[in-house]
């Protein structure tokens, strides 16, 4: 489900019954050059390429370099992942005096508030 030009309740709405559902959760709008996007993938699992570290064999120097691992771009390895999203409506209910949350204030772009 993709949403565009809605209030804050009926995109919180929505997303309690998508993600209730199963149902992948898209979110977003633009103000000028301000804008914001929000998804909920409920539980989404998917395949990251790994490239792997081939060790340098002991007989060859280069220099101090010798010892460090290098990088054997032409062998990767698949790994598989999985990433539990939150609801809409618990990305909105951060609660911003907590120490833990003024260090994240810090990372945090403006356009978060445009959903407030």
């Amino acid at each position: 489900v993709c949403l565009t030009c809605c209030s804050r309740d009926v995109m919180v709405k929505i997303d309690q019954i998508c993600h209730k559902n199963s149902v992948k959760f898209f979110t977003g709008d633009v103000f000028g050059y301000h804008g914001y996007m929000f998804a909920d993938l409920g539980e989404h699992e998917f395949v990251e390429e790994k490239t792997k570290v081939a060790k340098v064999s002991p007989g060859v120097e280069d220099g101090p370099d010798t010892k460090k691992a290098k990088l054997d771009s032409s062998e990767t390895t698949m790994v598989k992942k999985r990433v539990v999203f939150c609801q809409l409506k618990e990305a909105l209910a951060v609660d911003w005096s907590g120490e833990k949350a003024k260090t994240a204030l810090k990372r945090t772009t403006p356009d978060y508030f445009l959903l407030q």
